[in-house]
Protein backbone atom coordinates (compact mmCIF):
# COMPACT_ATOMS: atom_id res chain seq x y z
CA UNK A 1 0.00 0.00 0.00
CA UNK A 2 1.51 3.29 -1.12
CA UNK A 3 1.07 6.63 0.60
CA UNK A 4 -0.16 9.22 -1.89
CA UNK A 5 -0.62 12.97 -1.47
CA UNK A 6 -2.71 14.80 -4.04
CA UNK A 7 -3.11 18.56 -4.02
CA UNK A 8 -6.27 20.20 -5.30
CA UNK A 9 -8.09 16.96 -4.52
CA UNK A 10 -11.56 18.33 -3.87
CA UNK A 11 -12.52 18.92 -7.50
CA UNK A 12 -11.81 18.21 -11.15
CA UNK A 13 -8.64 16.36 -12.05
CA UNK A 14 -7.54 16.22 -8.42
CA UNK A 15 -10.76 14.55 -7.26
CA UNK A 16 -10.60 12.03 -10.12
CA UNK A 17 -7.02 11.24 -9.18
CA UNK A 18 -7.96 10.74 -5.53
CA UNK A 19 -10.64 8.26 -6.61
CA UNK A 20 -8.26 6.39 -8.91
CA UNK A 21 -5.52 5.89 -6.31
CA UNK A 22 -7.99 4.99 -3.58
CA UNK A 23 -9.51 2.35 -5.87
CA UNK A 24 -6.09 0.68 -5.89
CA UNK A 25 -6.14 0.50 -2.10
CA UNK A 26 -3.57 3.23 -1.53
CA UNK A 27 -3.45 5.42 1.56
CA UNK A 28 -4.48 8.77 0.09
CA UNK A 29 -4.40 12.27 1.55
CA UNK A 30 -5.60 15.26 -0.40
CA UNK A 31 -5.03 18.95 0.15
CA UNK A 32 -7.68 21.52 -0.67
CA UNK A 33 -8.01 25.22 0.05
CA UNK A 34 -11.59 26.18 0.94
CA UNK A 35 -14.25 24.08 -0.80
CA UNK A 36 -15.32 22.20 2.31
CA UNK A 37 -18.53 20.62 0.90
CA UNK A 38 -16.66 19.24 -2.13
CA UNK A 39 -13.81 17.95 0.04
CA UNK A 40 -16.28 16.26 2.39
CA UNK A 41 -18.00 14.62 -0.58
CA UNK A 42 -14.73 13.29 -2.01
CA UNK A 43 -13.69 11.98 1.41
CA UNK A 44 -17.01 10.23 1.98
CA UNK A 45 -17.03 8.65 -1.48
CA UNK A 46 -13.42 7.47 -1.48
CA UNK A 47 -12.22 7.16 2.09
CA UNK A 48 -9.32 9.52 1.39
CA UNK A 49 -8.23 11.94 4.12
CA UNK A 50 -8.85 15.64 3.44
CA UNK A 51 -6.48 18.34 4.71
CA UNK A 52 -7.53 21.96 4.39
CA UNK A 53 -4.33 23.69 3.35
CA UNK A 54 -3.48 26.38 0.80
CA UNK A 55 -0.43 25.13 -1.12
CA UNK A 56 0.81 28.73 -1.40
CA UNK A 57 1.47 28.72 2.37
CA UNK A 58 4.89 27.11 2.80
CA UNK A 59 4.91 26.61 6.59
CA UNK A 60 1.37 25.24 6.47
CA UNK A 61 2.30 22.75 3.76
CA UNK A 62 5.35 21.63 5.73
CA UNK A 63 3.21 21.06 8.83
CA UNK A 64 0.68 19.04 6.82
CA UNK A 65 3.36 16.76 5.40
CA UNK A 66 4.86 16.31 8.86
CA UNK A 67 1.50 14.91 9.99
CA UNK A 68 1.25 12.61 6.96
CA UNK A 69 4.74 11.12 7.17
CA UNK A 70 6.79 9.61 4.30
CA UNK A 71 5.16 9.88 0.87
CA UNK A 72 5.54 7.44 -2.04
CA UNK A 73 3.69 9.48 -4.68
CA UNK A 74 3.18 13.24 -4.75
CA UNK A 75 0.63 14.47 -7.29
CA UNK A 76 0.48 18.26 -7.72
CA UNK A 77 -2.95 19.05 -9.16
CA UNK A 78 -3.74 22.30 -7.33
CA UNK A 79 -4.14 25.22 -9.69
CA UNK A 80 -6.01 28.42 -10.42
CA UNK A 81 -6.64 30.14 -13.74
CA UNK A 82 -7.49 33.60 -15.02
CA UNK A 83 -8.72 34.89 -18.36
CA UNK A 84 -8.28 38.40 -19.71
CA UNK A 85 -6.07 40.79 -21.63
CA UNK A 86 -2.56 41.07 -20.24
CA UNK A 87 -2.93 44.82 -19.73
CA UNK A 88 -5.80 44.10 -17.35
CA UNK A 89 -3.85 41.63 -15.20
CA UNK A 90 -3.10 43.11 -11.79
CA UNK A 91 0.12 42.45 -9.94
CA UNK A 92 -1.93 40.84 -7.18
CA UNK A 93 -3.63 38.54 -9.67
CA UNK A 94 -0.33 37.65 -11.32
CA UNK A 95 1.26 36.86 -7.95
CA UNK A 96 -1.66 34.68 -6.84
CA UNK A 97 -1.39 32.55 -9.99
CA UNK A 98 2.32 32.03 -9.45
CA UNK A 99 1.90 31.47 -5.70
CA UNK A 100 -0.52 28.58 -6.26
CA UNK A 101 0.53 27.12 -9.61
CA UNK A 102 4.31 27.32 -9.24
CA UNK A 103 5.28 28.08 -5.67
CA UNK A 104 2.66 25.58 -4.51
CA UNK A 105 4.48 22.83 -6.40
CA UNK A 106 7.78 23.98 -4.86
CA UNK A 107 6.36 23.91 -1.33
CA UNK A 108 4.90 20.42 -1.74
CA UNK A 109 7.99 18.97 -3.39
CA UNK A 110 10.21 20.42 -0.69
CA UNK A 111 7.96 18.98 2.02
CA UNK A 112 7.81 15.50 0.44
CA UNK A 113 11.51 15.21 -0.39
CA UNK A 114 13.04 14.35 3.01
CA UNK A 115 11.15 11.06 3.22
CA UNK A 116 11.79 10.21 -0.44
CA UNK A 117 15.49 10.98 -0.15
CA UNK A 118 15.82 8.96 3.05
CA UNK A 119 14.34 5.89 1.32
CA UNK A 120 15.94 6.48 -2.07
CA UNK A 121 12.68 6.27 -3.97
CA UNK A 122 9.52 8.16 -4.83
CA UNK A 123 7.64 9.72 -7.69
CA UNK A 124 6.31 13.21 -8.31
CA UNK A 125 3.77 14.10 -10.97
CA UNK A 126 2.99 17.73 -11.75
CA UNK A 127 0.05 19.04 -13.75
CA UNK A 128 0.74 21.67 -16.40
CA UNK A 129 -1.46 22.55 -19.39
CA UNK A 130 -1.18 22.56 -23.15
CA UNK A 131 -1.09 26.36 -22.79
CA UNK A 132 2.14 25.93 -20.85
CA UNK A 133 3.55 24.38 -24.02
CA UNK A 134 2.10 26.75 -26.60
CA UNK A 135 0.83 29.83 -24.77
CA UNK A 136 -2.77 31.04 -24.99
CA UNK A 137 -4.11 34.43 -25.98
CA UNK A 138 -5.78 36.17 -23.04
CA UNK A 139 -4.21 33.68 -20.64
CA UNK A 140 -0.68 35.07 -20.49
CA UNK A 141 -0.24 34.74 -16.73
CA UNK A 142 -1.74 31.25 -16.59
CA UNK A 143 0.35 30.12 -19.56
CA UNK A 144 3.48 31.50 -17.89
CA UNK A 145 2.80 29.55 -14.68
CA UNK A 146 2.20 26.31 -16.55
CA UNK A 147 5.34 26.80 -18.63
CA UNK A 148 7.23 27.26 -15.38
CA UNK A 149 5.80 23.98 -14.06
CA UNK A 150 7.19 22.16 -17.11
CA UNK A 151 10.64 23.72 -16.66
CA UNK A 152 10.60 22.91 -12.95
CA UNK A 153 9.61 19.31 -13.67
CA UNK A 154 12.49 18.79 -16.08
CA UNK A 155 15.01 20.41 -13.73
CA UNK A 156 13.84 18.32 -10.78
CA UNK A 157 14.01 15.12 -12.84
CA UNK A 158 17.68 15.80 -13.55
CA UNK A 159 18.43 16.77 -9.97
CA UNK A 160 16.54 13.99 -8.20
CA UNK A 161 16.99 11.09 -10.61
CA UNK A 162 20.33 10.01 -9.07
CA UNK A 163 18.49 9.75 -5.74
CA UNK A 164 15.91 7.34 -7.16
CA UNK A 165 13.13 9.90 -7.44
CA UNK A 166 11.23 10.32 -10.71
CA UNK A 167 9.52 13.57 -11.71
CA UNK A 168 7.08 13.80 -14.62
CA UNK A 169 4.30 16.05 -15.85
CA UNK A 170 0.90 15.70 -17.48
CA UNK A 171 -0.21 18.46 -19.82
CA UNK A 172 -4.00 18.42 -20.17
CA UNK A 173 -5.94 20.05 -22.97
CA UNK A 174 -9.56 21.09 -22.63
CA UNK A 175 -10.89 18.95 -19.79
CA UNK A 176 -14.54 19.22 -18.77
CA UNK A 177 -14.12 20.37 -15.17
CA UNK A 178 -15.30 23.45 -13.30
CA UNK A 179 -12.28 25.31 -14.70
CA UNK A 180 -14.23 25.36 -17.98
CA UNK A 181 -17.40 26.62 -16.31
CA UNK A 182 -16.96 30.09 -17.76
CA UNK A 183 -16.81 28.86 -21.35
CA UNK A 184 -19.92 28.83 -23.50
CA UNK A 185 -21.24 25.70 -25.18
CA UNK A 186 -20.27 27.18 -28.54
CA UNK A 187 -16.71 27.74 -27.38
CA UNK A 188 -16.46 24.23 -25.97
CA UNK A 189 -17.85 22.80 -29.22
CA UNK A 190 -15.31 24.76 -31.26
CA UNK A 191 -12.46 23.55 -29.05
CA UNK A 192 -13.66 19.96 -29.41
CA UNK A 193 -13.81 20.30 -33.21
CA UNK A 194 -10.22 21.55 -33.25
CA UNK A 195 -8.97 18.36 -31.57
CA UNK A 196 -8.27 15.42 -33.93
CA UNK A 197 -10.27 13.14 -31.65
CA UNK A 198 -13.22 15.49 -31.99
CA UNK A 199 -14.07 15.96 -28.33
CA UNK A 200 -12.95 17.47 -25.07
CA UNK A 201 -11.45 15.39 -22.30
CA UNK A 202 -12.65 14.01 -18.99
CA UNK A 203 -10.93 14.34 -15.62
CA UNK A 204 -10.66 10.58 -15.28
CA UNK A 205 -8.59 10.40 -18.46
CA UNK A 206 -6.03 12.74 -16.97
CA UNK A 207 -6.04 10.72 -13.74
CA UNK A 208 -5.25 7.62 -15.80
CA UNK A 209 -2.20 9.35 -17.30
CA UNK A 210 -1.11 10.51 -13.84
CA UNK A 211 -1.27 6.94 -12.53
CA UNK A 212 0.84 5.74 -15.45
CA UNK A 213 3.55 8.33 -14.78
CA UNK A 214 3.48 7.62 -11.05
CA UNK A 215 4.24 3.95 -11.69
CA UNK A 216 6.42 4.01 -14.83
CA UNK A 217 9.78 3.07 -13.32
CA UNK A 218 11.96 4.04 -16.32
CA UNK A 219 10.20 7.31 -17.19
CA UNK A 220 11.33 10.66 -15.81
CA UNK A 221 11.49 14.27 -16.95
CA UNK A 222 8.68 13.75 -19.45
CA UNK A 223 5.62 15.83 -20.35
CA UNK A 224 2.68 13.65 -21.32
CA UNK A 225 0.02 15.54 -23.31
CA UNK A 226 -3.59 14.53 -22.61
CA UNK A 227 -5.35 16.76 -25.12
CA UNK A 228 -7.01 14.64 -27.78
CA UNK A 229 -4.35 15.69 -30.26
CA UNK A 230 -5.14 19.41 -29.93
CA UNK A 231 -1.40 20.08 -29.60
CA UNK A 232 0.87 17.72 -31.53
Amino acid sequence: MATVVITGGSRGIGAATVARFRARGDRVFFLYEKNHPAAKSVAEKTGAVPICQDVADGPGVAAAFDRIGPVDHLICCAGVSAYGLVQDVTEEGWDRLFDVNVKGVFHCVKAALPGMLARGRGSIVTVSSMWGQTGASCEAAYSATKGAVIALTKALAKELGPSGIRVNCVSPGVILTDMCAGLSEDTLSTLAEDAPLGRNGRAGEVAEAIEYLAEAEFVTGQVLPVNGGYVI
